[in-house]
């Protein structure tokens, strides 16, 4: 399926009855009302680029902040510009789908802001905007979905998608291989398989499990939602009767993969997430569940996006860095959340 005909909001958690069956309730979902904690964003500190310096004026879109991790996403973005007070944000709605994000973002262009950050409905069919932009003199902050054409952005922060696979393999693999599993039996339950985001993960997974002399046993994509997770591990459970461990990309969507954990009373492998949610670590932390890790894909990106665009605004580059400009490209960190350190991660839930 392309991604032209849906509404590609990264995780569309749509909680819809047909997968709550047998009275299972997905519950448990990241708010969308929740507002980003201090170390989701930077506040201004004195001295350097945070003194107030020359008035920046930056646009934003990203598509609609109707659930967890887009919510993030968007609350963070304006909590950034609210720190600082040479930072008007004006931020504009993306609309269903790419087509509509591009509309409002013609409007938005039309204003002449100083910086554009986008979160784009697609990053391929939005490039076109990007040139435009970028030829009009509008530096673009290219945020999460990439744009394929370099020219398109003056600056792309995303996180590192290959770099979750890797983390989510490794930690499987040592904890296999800790508890002297041969053979073992690994499940994944990967979101939109059309987006390259998720192609990316698959592949980071597969090459470092195959690394370990590893690789996966059954594969049963989802659509970064609760229902699709449920109906994706119901389908998994079926096919293998036993598993030793099972790699969900999007904690999100988790919510439904343990909905199904628990009615199917599987409970004989361990689980690795995605993104960070602040539910998963809660989960983690207690260690009552299968869901043992996850690896974060942080929607603070948003912060550091804001903060970024700011000083490309006023020309100004990092100040720990000897460069005069802010840099071109800047992946963040697939990190490892356990039981151990998961109350320093917390904080960074959404």
């Amino acid at each position: 399926m392309t991604t032209q005909g849906r509404d590609l909001s990264r995780r569309r958690l749509l909680f819809g009855g047909a997968a709550l069956s047998a009275g299972v309730v997905l519950a448990g979902c990241t708010s969308n009302e929740q507002k980003p904690t201090a170390a989701q964003t930077k506040a201004a500190a004195t001295g350097g680029n945070s003194e107030p310096g020359k008035k920046v004026t930056i646009g934003f879109s990203a598509p609609a902040a109707d659930h967890g991790w887009i919510a993030a996403i968007t609350s963070n973005a304006k909590a950034q510009a609210g720190a600082y007070s040479d930072v008007e944000l004006k931020s504009v709605e993306a609309g269903a789908d790419a087509a509509a994000q591009r509309a409002a973002l013609s409007t938005l262009l039309s204003q002449k802001p100083d910086v554009i950050v986008l979160l784009p409905h697609d990053g391929k069919e939005l490039n076109a905007f990007g040139l435009e932009a970028m030829k009009a003199g509008i530096p673009v902050v290219n945020l999460d979905r990439a744009f394929p054409d370099a020219r398109a952005y003056r600056l792309q922060i995303k996180g590192d998608n290959y770099g979750m696979g890797v983390a989510a393999a490794t930690y499987i693999a040592e904890q296999l291989k800790a508890k002297g599993v041969s053979n073992p039996v690994i499940g994944e339950i990967p979101g939109i398989d059309s987006l390259e985001l998720t192609q990316e993960r698959s592949k980071g997974f597969a090459d470092t499990l195959a690394s370990y002399g590893l690789k996966v046993a059954n594969r049963r994509p989802a659509e970064f939602t609760a229902d699709s997770g449920q109906q994706a591990a119901t389908g998994l459970f079926q096919a293998l009767p036993k598993i030793d461990a099972l790699w969900n990309h999007d904690d999100d969507q988790g919510i439904g993969v343990l909905a199904a954990v628990n009615q199917a009373n599987r409970k004989e492998f361990f689980m690795v997430g995605g993104a960070g949610s602040k539910k998963a670590m809660e989960d983690i932390q207690a260690d009552n569940t299968v869901l043992k890790a996850t690896v974060t894909y942080s929607p603070s990106m948003a912060s550091s996006a804001i903060s970024l665009a700011r000083l490309i605004g006023q020309n100004k580059g990092m100040s720990d860095l000897v460069e005069l400009q802010v840099p071109k490209e800047i992946v963040l960190a697939s990190e490892t959340i356990t039981k151990e350190n998961a109350s320093n991660y917390l904080k960074l839930g959404f």
